[in-house]
């Protein structure tokens, strides 16, 4: 007995504990369908935020036959350090409870207790969430309603100085009216019902405006309830054989615009389909010098996504939202975002945000909201980002494909029968320019296949903290389209790409030596780019690529030669740009700027009289990468040109940026395109080392590249199915678009 009252004294005690730093927390369900004996299967979404990760809320039911749980997610979604002041962590985290209902008649469910965090507008005071469901069918959709899909950021701040609108995102997948409005009914759908002065909630737009308050380190607290009225009169139908009838919302007048309207309660209305509670906290900051968004504000650029964008995702398909902003006068710091279960982010070392999720089949038909904002901080201050929210729209997989990763390749197989009207004519990858790029090489009757070489074909590299990822896409484009550039049939779109863990400086597995590159052009036909490296001024003998990487001493001479070989007699090569990177990828950024509009960059670059027309000698002393990268890459861009003619680029020679060059122009059959061309690695030796054989070094480099091979992982957008072909590799798909 004694045991059993400690025990008992201990779960109250946790009880208390856990109710008293209640910050926030939001609901919506899902309806899934029928058991077969009949039970409504209904998928209750909660998200909670607490000063710490292990609390969590308790739903009971209120009110109507709740039915039974039948199993339980529960996981993180974000926490941050940057609470206010008197707390030292938020932490949201969400529970679905899938519940078997017994009836189609309405019910009510309800978390409640106390208290709220210290707050400014309810100290020491309960809180109360309360979900309203009704799942009789609908005479507009025949079948029961679904829930508007709600969310914000649990904790959203502001400088007192700066007035903001936040949008909060309630989309409907059903297409009903959505209003907001604060709490009502005291201890039911609120605890403590209260209307901040300094805002005002617009009920129809659901638009919340902070105009003016004093900073304060206790945060606001808002109490919502969301709820959805049809567009028009519908009735809905139970299985007992009642029925009731729904109307549309009355809607709320405008305030005026003679002052800063305050909060009001939205008038009657009719009664809603469902009910949901939308609760979280605010923070009023103290001032700050500019609220000029991009100065101490985080500011968001391009490719961040518009408040309320859609995004088309697919099941077992990662979804990839990329997320940027800027700062002059404060540094970015941090993302928060709010999501579904297992929404996850990472930072890029090119300060990008990413934020990524992969729905499964149980999302599928479903409609999801990911909110975020980005923080950056000065001193002491942190400054939180305009709110932006998009909604995640789960359709089906369309696409049966693989992709294989290699060390210096990625192999995509596509099954045609998954676009009957379409063939590998008909698609392209992001730069088709090069012959090994061409999707007509590998495929076959049943298959559309590609052979992607890291450093070509468009391929983008990207990388983190641990990864580097390369990628690329397939399109579809214009057979009858006067250039490859554009198309206006987006019948399919696959992105796709391989990601190897940096750990151990894994690049140099990738291919030491580069072959020479082929490309056909009309006009010109097939020629071919040899990229090499000689071992002094006098250029006779090219490095054996046995003996790559090669390595050099800082400081000492690089000699490198390009040559192009061609069936035409009076053509002529011109070298637009060189670059070096410590990846094996042109489109590597930052890149160590060489050569740019056919003029020298680098102070140190010598370029040597060339044999003949078709020939490129230049050189340039040895450097490295500051930080942990030992090897370099040379990359350039190359094109031919008809000898003697005088408009083309090769005429035209060092062109500074300000003459407005027209290599991009194509307005004389005189050039070809562009073409990368890559060679490398050149290793940097370090001072400590003795300098060893050719033949050495490239025996040690094989066992590093043998240990280093095991680590590969692959990733591809618009697979249906995943099949690994080598070991280890763990596929992940991107978003895929297709109309």
């Amino acid at each position: 007995m004694a045991f059993t009252l400690v025990l008992l004294l201990q779960l109250l005690l946790v009880s208390l504990a856990s109710a008293s730093h209640h910050m926030g927390g939001t609901a919506t369900y899902t309806y899934r369908g029928k058991t077969p004996d009949g039970k409504y299967i209904v998928d209750f979404h909660n998200r909670d935020t607490y000063d710490r990760c292990s609390y969590s809320h308790y739903w009971s039911c209120y009110q109507g036959q709740c039915g039974l749980k039948a199993n339980t997610q529960r996981g993180i979604i974000d926490n941050s350090t940057n609470a206010p002041s008197n707390e030292k962590l938020w932490c949201e985290t969400e529970t679905v409870d899938t519940r078997y209902v017994p009836s189609d008649k309405p019910f009510q469910m309800r978390a409640a207790s106390c208290c709220w965090i210290t707050a400014r507008n309810a100290f020491a005071s309960n809180w109360r969430l309360l979900t309203s469901v009704d799942l009789g069918t609908r005479s507009d959709t025949q079948e029961p309603n679904r829930s508007p899909d709600i969310a914000t950021l649990p904790v959203l701040r502001v400088p007192q100085n700066c007035p903001r609108t936040y949008k909060l995102t309630t989309f409907d997948p059903d297409g009903d009216k959505v209003r907001c409005h604060y709490g009502k009914i005291k201890n039911t759908d609120c605890g403590t019902c209260d209307q901040p002065s300094g805002f005002h909630l617009n009920p129809d737009s659901c638009t919340l405006q902070y105009y003016n308050a004093s900073s304060d380190y206790r945060s606001y607290v808002f109490e919502m309830v969301v709820e959805d009225f049809p567009r028009g009169h519908i009735t809905l139908q139970y299985s007992d054989g009642s029925q009731s009838s729904k109307s549309p919302a009355l809607t709320t007048a405008a305030p005026t615009a003679t002052a800063a309207p305050t909060a009001t309660a939205a008038p009657t209305t009719p009664a809603s389909l469902s009910k949901l509670p939308l609760h979280f906290s605010f923070l009023v900051d103290k001032p700050v010098p500019s609220c000029q968004p991009g100065h101490y504000l985080p500011k968001f650029v391009s490719p961040t996504p518009e408040n309320g964008a859609h995004i088309h995702a697919k099941v077992d398909m990662e979804v990839e939202i990329r997320v940027r902003a800027q700062s002059s006068l404060s540094k970015i710091q941090d993302i928060i975002f709010s999501g579904p279960l297992n929404t996850t982010n990472h930072r890029t070392t090119h300060n990008d945000f990413v934020i990524t999720w992969t729905p499964t089949s149980d999302h599928l038909g479903n409609h999801y909201v990911i909110c975020f904002a980005v923080e950056s901080v000065s001193g002491a201050y942190v400054y939180q980002s305009d709110m932006r929210c998009v909604v995640v729209d789960v359709g089906k997989k369309q696409v049966e494909a693989n992709v294989i990763c290699s060390q210096s390749t990625m192999r995509v197989e596509i099954e045609k029968s998954s676009f009957p009207r379409l063939s590998e004519d008909d698609l392209r990858l992001t730069d088709p320019s090069n012959i090994v790029c061409s999707l007509k090489t590998h495929s076959n009757s049943t298959h559309v296949i590609g052979i992607i070489p890291l450093n070509s074909c468009g391929t983008q590299i990207e990388e983190d903290e641990e990864f580097l990822k390369f990628k690329n896409e397939i399109t579809t484009f214009d057979n009858n389209s006067n250039n490859n550039l554009i198309t206006r049939t987006n019948l399919l779109e696959v992105q796709f790409y391989c990601q190897y863990p940096k750990r151990g400086n894994v690049t140099q597995s990738f291919t030491a030596h580069r072959n020479a590159t082929t490309v056909w052009e009309k006009g010109f036909g097939k020629f071919t780019y040899q990229f090499e490296f000689f071992p002094n001024v006098q250029f006779q003998t090219m490095i054996d690529p046995h003996y790559y990487p090669l390595e050099y001493d800082l400081g000492s001479r690089i000699y490198m030669q390009i040559k192009a070989t061609s069936s035409l007699n009076n053509t002529e090569l011109f070298v637009e740009s060189c670059s070096a990177a410590p990846y094996d990828n042109p489109n590597y950024m930052p890149a160590y700027p060489i050569i740019q509009n056919g003029c020298k960059v680098d102070s140190t670059v010598i370029i040597h009289s060339p044999d003949h027309q078709r020939q490129f000698k230049f050189s340039m002393e040895a450097f490295k990468f500051i930080g942990l990268h030992d090897q370099v890459y040379i990359s350039c861009s190359v094109l031919m040109c008809q000898a003697g003619e005088p408009n083309t680029r090769c005429s035209q020679g060092c062109m500074a940026m300000n003459q407005g060059s027209n290599r991009r122009k194509r307005e004389t059959v005189g050039q070809t395109s562009s073409h990368l061309v890559s060679q490398g690695p050149l290793r940097m030796r370090r001072s400590a080392e003795r300098a060893e054989s050719p033949v050495m070094n490239l025996n040690l480099n094989l066992v590093f590249i043998a240990g280093c091979l095991v680590a590969a992982v692959g990733m591809i957008s618009g697979v249906a199915v995943y099949k690994a072909k080598i070991s280890r590799v763990k596929y992940q798909p991107l978003a895929t678009f297709e109309d």
